[in-house]
């Protein structure tokens, strides 16, 4: 028996019709632990962070990766799934998340 989540789903395809990230998912993938995903955050200067893929099926989350796709469509500059928001904003979102 299988679990859909859409935002799972959605990020998904993002990461798979990113050009780039192919490219750079055998040097990075090492470096990220079964069950998180790394992603790219901040509004000029981006900054990598390595989250549960939990977070993706949050709808707070989801409405990140919408943002995301509508920015950048399915080719993010950083190789990975690049998120356009404040790095504090992003902090204070996924430190709730946590606590749920």
């Amino acid at each position: 028996m299988a679990i859909h989540l859409p935002g799972i789903r959605h990020a998904k395809h993002i990461l798979r019709r990113s050009n780039s990230f192919s490219k750079q998912a055998v040097s990075t993938s090492l470096d990220v632990p079964k069950g998180y995903i790394a992603v790219y955050v901040g509004e000029s200067e981006k900054k990598r962070f390595v989250i549960p893929i939990s977070f993706l099926n949050q709808p707070s989350f989801q409405q990140l990766l919408s943002m995301a796709e509508e920015e950048f469509g399915f080719d993010h500059p950083m190789g990975g799934l690049t998120i356009p928001c404040n790095e504090d904003f992003f902090i204070d979102l996924t430190s709730h998340l946590l606590e749920l």
